[in-house]
């Protein structure tokens, strides 16, 4: 199913990869992409310190190899970030050759001692 929700039916062939059911010329695209090297964007949560929520959701800045979901979300299982957090601040960097980013604002609150 591509995501203009067209029913592809990918074949292989001697030429090359055949694509059917497309209604447009990207349904070829994410077919073949989709066989040659699947990318998805990974989308999480992670801890906030001193913040006006208790969580961050955060997402991969672009799309990373289906084989590196697993080793970011491992990645973000552990991390903590401190508030303030602005949308779109990088969150962590480098993971799988993309950043991590915040998809939202966590303001901080005044921590009592």
């Amino acid at each position: 199913m591509c995501p203009a929700s067209c029913t592809l039916r990918v074949t292989m062939t001697a030429g090359g990869l055949g694509v059917e059911g497309n209604r447009c010329p990207r349904g070829v695209e994410y077919a073949r992409q989709e066989v040659v090297k699947p990318l998805r964007r990974v989308m999480s949560v992670v801890k906030v310190r001193n913040g006006d929520l208790p969580t961050l959701s955060v997402i991969t800045r672009d799309p990373v190899p289906k084989e590196c979901i697993w080793p970011v979300m491992e990645k973000l299982a552990s991390l903590e970030v401190e508030a303030p957090v602005e949308i779109g601040d990088v969150i962590l960097r480098n993971v799988c050759g993309t950043d991590i980013v915040a998809t939202r604002r966590v303001r901080r609150v005044a921590t009592s001692v």
